[in-house]
């Protein structure tokens, strides 16, 4: 099979933690019920690939998102593959309690560095939603949990346009203080460029959120992705979020297409000679096998390059 050149660039990262959004973020967005069997499978054929960082499922009540309506079945069910971890999404404390009372580790909770957005995706304007997050990061880590923070909207917003670099390092700063122990920075309809990338990550920098605090999180709608996330490395971040396949957006903006794919993020890193710890074959044959069950084709430029190989 095919395989990147190893050329290095200087002033990257030796390696990269790869966290994966797929079973969660990917399947949330999508228009019909994908069986829990399937989901399950999904999360063992990706731990197989080497991923060390799989977000399972999410706790938002079923109404707002009925694609993850099986939540707890899901994490009852799961037999965790050794050294792997399977945060969930808990939106605030009753989604934490549900959590809990199934033995999870690892919780993300997600903010908006926009009100409009804040009110669409939360009901709630930026300050309320951070107040609805306290108790929840503070109960979390009472119970030993690690928590992440997601932030939306940190380079446009659909409602909005251009969201000023410092209203984002504002949000953001508050979010660590909540307690965060990471952020990651969404560009949640994928308007950034590696310029406004490297110029965020400064400015948090600046404010004392260093790029070991954060992650990115990059939609592909205008074929940014990759170098957005080239900035983000050369801006010293070492935790990327992507989805196998591409699968994702977001339920609440429309304008937000596919995640970044974690086929073609791990070709780019593996060409950079960063390690992954990923099987790239696997992962392709991982996401074609989603994809036949989708019953379309991955929007992976990786995937398609790639199929007839791994076939």
């Amino acid at each position: 099979m095919l395989s990147p050149q190893r050329v290095p660039m200087p002033g990257l990262p030796m390696s990269v933690t790869i966290w994966e959004v797929g079973p969660r973020d990917g399947l949330q967005n999508e228009s019909t019920i994908v069986p829990v069997d399937v989901k399950l499978e999904f999360l063992d054929r990706l731990a197989a690939t080497g991923l060390g960082v799989i977000e399972a499922t999410s706790f938002v009540h079923p109404r707002w998102v009925p694609q993850l309506a099986d939540a707890e079945e899901l994490l009852t069910r799961l037999a965790p593959a050794p050294g792997v971890r399977y945060p969930v999404l808990v939106p605030n404390e009753r989604g934490l309690d549900r959590a809990l009372a199934l033995g999870v580790r690892e919780v993300a909770i997600f903010g908006s560095a926009t009100e409009t957005f804040a009110k669409r995706n939360l009901n709630r304007t930026v300050d309320e939603s951070l107040a609805m997050f306290e108790p929840v990061v503070r109960r979390a880590h009472t119970e030993g949990l690690r928590v992440r923070g997601y932030l939306s909207m940190c380079f446009g917003d659909p409602w909005e346009g251009e969201v000023p670099i410092a209203q984002v390092v504002s949000v953001a700063r508050r979010l660590v203080g909540l307690g965060c122990d990471q952020l990651s920075l969404g560009d949640t309809i994928g308007v950034g460029t590696p310029g406004h990338v490297s110029a965020l990550i400064r400015a948090l920098a600046d404010a004392g959120v260093g790029p070991d605090r954060l992650a990115v999180h990059f939609h592909d709608t205008y074929g940014q992705a990759l170098a957005n996330t080239l900035a983000a490395l050369q801006a010293g971040v070492t935790t990327v979020d992507s989805s196998a396949g591409g699968l994702g957006g977001c339920p609440y903006a429309k304008s937000a297409t596919g995640n970044l794919a974690t086929e073609d993020l791990v070709w780019q890193l593996h060409g950079l000679g960063i390690e992954t710890g990923v099987d790239l074959p696997a992962l392709v044959r991982t996401s074609l096998w989603m994809a036949q069950r989708l019953g379309r084709q991955s929007p992976s430029a990786v995937v398609r390059a790639l199929a007839a190989d791994v076939a």
